[in-house]
């Protein structure tokens, strides 16, 4: 079994089940008392979530670098970023550390050509949603069209994540919010919907869409512990 490098605390809330996931999958693949073999860095938020909203990418991206070459000298065999967004940096981090990571983007793009689904909807924070380095990865290499939802939307998705999701509050009202996002996207015609901030599997889930949802943590923790058992 390699030894898996997370990433976490980005936020903590979801880096949870990133832990929990990939030490059931071990269990349900060996059974017994087998659990994963991991090395969690889990990095200050607030000093990210500054970077990230002062638009220093560059330096958000030697902060997580930094942290996964910690992680390789702790043992750790490929790295997981347990978060969306900051795969804006992610080939940062896989060169600094010399170890293969395993993209979120690109397991969340299996899954969804798996179910056929050209045209999904995708939700995150607006950095995810707006930018190039998630959407156009589904674009370009994986032949995935990508809808949004329209710029006031788009600011209450992100709002709800860093002001309500982050900090482990769930409200109804935002549930409701999302719900009607989501159906929006359906009626642009996304024939599947990405939760593509790991904070959002939290709030809504498959029961709140009439079309496949794809819940980018759980997709990610499988597809680390897929690589750790290969």
């Amino acid at each position: 079994m390699k030894v898996l490098g997370l990433l976490g605390g980005m936020s903590w809330e979801s880096t949870i089940p990133y832990y929990r996931t990939i030490n059931e999958q071990v269990k349900a693949r060996l059974g017994g008392l087998h659990s994963a073999k991991i090395v969690l860095y889990s990095v200050d938020f607030q000093e990210i979530e500054r970077l990230q909203h002062q638009g220093d990418w560059d330096g958000a991206g030697r902060l997580l670098a930094a942290a996964a070459v910690a992680l390789r000298a702790a043992g750790a065999e490929a790295i997981v970023i347990c978060t969306n967004t900051m795969h804006k940096v992610a080939e940062a981090v896989e060169q600094a550390s010399g170890l293969p990571l395993i993209h979120i983007a690109d397991a969340t793009a299996l899954q969804v050509r798996e179910k056929n689904i050209r045209r999904v909807g995708l939700l995150g924070t607006r950095f995810t949603m707006e930018q190039t380095f998630y959407r156009g990865r589904l674009q370009e290499l994986h032949g995935i069209e990508v809808v949004t939802p329209v710029s006031a939307d788009r600011d209450i998705v992100h709002r709800i994540i860093y002001d309500e999701l982050c900090l482990g509050k769930i409200r109804d009202a935002s549930r409701d919010e999302y719900r009607r996002i989501i159906s929006d996207l359906e009626q642009q015609g996304a024939q599947g919907i990405i939760f593509g901030c790991t904070e959002i599997g939290l709030l809504v889930s498959e029961q709140d869409a009439s079309v496949p949802v794809f819940d980018t943590t759980a997709i990610h923790a499988r597809a680390a512990a897929a690589f750790a058992l290969a």
